[in-house]
This record gives structure tokens, C-alpha cells and sequence, in this order.
């Protein structure tokens, strides 16, 4: 896989010569979601003081016209930057991922398929609204890999029936193969009990958590200050979970800062990156000739395909034979 240093010399020697024309795209783009939001925002403002002069209060039609003007604010956006979004992704996000790796196959209008997602099994709720984009799949050093962006919810009922979408997950979720064989499940949970109420309490709730299977007490006390591990199989889960391994994944916990969810089932891995945002949408009002923005494009694909090499899930152990 290249560096960041290869990434960069591919990015001013192929790609930039290729993001001038659509930063001219770009820049008339933005002209014109200015100008029309502009008019908008100076007629719905007008509208507004006048409601206002001739009731002499904030009623509710007041709120009401002041929410159409953000809503109508967000279809001019929307209007204006929806092909945008397209041609950025085959522009930039495309050819990154090629030159990463030209084996890898890339699709921006397609997430991870929810089958995939459900047999994790790192969350509970059934999922009543299911999407992602930006789908990339492949094998690096010999271990299969695919995922993408996904944005899951979930219904809730208040006491007076009425239905409420929550969001379930936001971020990227991950399947790769695994370098050991293995029939049970484990499950990797971030550690919210224990560190909001203590070892002791949040034990406790933590062996009550019945629908993940039993609580693996791990030897590794920093890996247990982050994590949570239920398995059907105790021993089988401290076999995948070695000392190794649990400091890979602490330190992969450290180094993302975010909340982190982990499972091991049907001899894959998944993994459950919780950042609450889509990861390869173009910033409109940033010029596509700023390198730092595109840096952060390279690095988020590299470091998710660099998980093969960064959790060694390409060693081929003995065991997996």
C-alpha cells in the first residue's frame, strides 16, 4: 500500500492538473447558491418583519415561515451542489482509491450491504432505515476486505404513540477476513457502564448484558478500561483476543478517539467506526486546490484499508490452515 508521501506526489502530479477544471465548477457553483440564497434570505426576511409588524407578537405562523426559509435554504443548496457531489467523487475519491491500490473496486453510490451489517450483531435494535455510500471493496495482502460509509435508525414510540427515527450508527463499518479460525461469536463493546459508574456497579451491569452472551474478563488492564467482551465461547474469544492483538486494538481505540465497536462471527471481523459523519462528501466553500482537504480524504481511506497491516490481520497464523 503507498505512503502518505506517494499520495501526496500522485495528488500534485496526476490529480491536480484534473481538479482545476472543477474548481471552476466549483467556484460558479458557489456563486450561485450565494446570489439566490442571497434573494431568499432578504424576500423571507421582509416576509418576516412583516408578520411580525402585523400581529405585534411571535405567534406560531411567525415559526412556520421561519422554518420553510430554512428548508427552502437547504433545497437551493441541495439544488445546486447535487451533481457536484457526483463528479467529485469520480473525480477525487475514485482515482485515490486506485492509487492506493488498483485492485480495489469503488462505488460511491453503495453502502456495505445491511445483511452484513445485522449479522455483527454490535447492535440490538432492529433497524428501520438503512444507508451509506461510498462502498469499497478488495483484497489487501491476501486478506479480503470491503466497506463504507452507513447511516442506520431505528424507531421509537413516545407515550402518546407517536413514532421517532433515532440514529442507531453513523460512521464507517468495516468487514475483513480474520487470520484465525474460529465458530463462536465475541463481541468487543465500548466500556460505557464501567466508566460511568465505576468498576464495581459497572461490572455488575456489564454481566447483566444477557443478549451478548457471557462477559470475558480480559488480563489487560488498559484494554478493559475501553472495552466490554461478551462471547458464547470463552475460551475460543481469549484465543482471537490475544495480548497482541488487544494492544492493537487499544491503541487503534487511542489513536481514533471515538467510539469503537468490534465483532468477530462466521470466521470475519467486523468493525464499527462511530465518527457520526459521512467521511467523502466535498466541503462546497473549500477550494479543491487546498491539499488539506484532500489530505484528509487520503488519510481516511488509507488508515481504514491500513487496518489489515495495523491489526496484522494479514499474518497467516497455523491455525487458520
Amino acid at each position: 500500500m503507498k505512503s502518505i508521501t506517494e499520495l501526496t506526489d500522485f495528488y500534485y502530479n496526476e490529480l491536480y492538473p484534473s481538479l482545476k477544471e472543477l474548481e471552476e465548477q466549483r467556484l460558479q457553483m458557489v456563486w450561485k447558491i450565494k446570489l439566490y440564497g442571497s434573494f431568499w434570505f432578504i424576500f423571507s426576511s421582509l416576509i418576516l418583519i412583516y408578520i411580525l409588524k402585523q400581529r405585534g407578537f411571535i405567534d406560531p405562523i411567525f415559526f412556520l415561515f421561519l422554518f420553510g426559509t430554512i428548508i427552502l435554504g437547504g433545497v437551493i443548496y441541495d439544488w445546486f451542489s447535487k451533481d457536484y457531489h457526483g463528479i467529485f467523487k469520480t473525480t477525487v475519491i475514485a482515482p485515490i482509491v486506485r492509487a492506493i491500490d488498483p485492485s480495489l473496486l469503488y462505488n460511491p453510490g453503495f453502502p456495505i450491504a445491511q445483511s452484513l451489517f445485522e449479522r455483527s450483531g454490535l447492535f440490538r435494535h432492529s433497524i428501520d432505515y438503512y444507508n451509506g455510500n461510498d462502498y469499497v471493496k478488495g483484497t489487501i495482502e491476501g486478506t479480503e476486505l470491503e466497506f463504507s460509509d452507513v447511516h442506520a435508525e431505528y424507531d421509537i414510540e413516545d407515550a402518546k404513540g407517536r413514532k421517532h427515527r433515532q440514529t442507531l450508527f453513523k460512521g464507517l463499518f468495516i468487514v475483513s477476513g480474520f487470520n484465525k479460525h474460529f465458530k463462536g461469536k465475541t463481541i468487543i463493546l465500548p466500556d460505557s457502564a464501567e466508566n460511568n459508574f465505576g468498576s464495581l456497579l459497572g461490572g455488575w451491569l456489564q454481566s447483566m448484558n444477557f443478549s451478548r452472551g457471557d462477559l470475558v474478563r480480559m488480563d489487560d488492564p488498559e484494554f478493559e478500561k475501553y472495552f466490554a467482551v461478551y462471547s458464547n465461547d470463552q475460551i475460543e474469544a481469549r484465543y482471537i483476543l490475544s495480548h497482541s492483538m488487544m494492544k492493537r486494538i487499544t491503541d487503534l481505540r487511542k489513536r481514533l478517539n471515538v467510539s469503537l465497536y468490534i465483532s468477530f462471527i462466521s470466521n470475519q471481523m467486523h468493525v464499527a467506526i462511530e465518527t457520526r459523519r459521512d467521511h467523502f462528501e466535498p466541503n462546497v466553500f473549500t477550494s479543491l486546490l487546498d491539499y488539506q482537504q484532500t489530505l484528509e480524504y487520503i488519510r481516511t481511506l488509507q488508515n481504514t484499508i491500513g487496518l489489515i497491516e495495523e491489526l496484522k490481520l494479514n499474518e497467516k497464523l497455523w491455525s487458520k490452515e
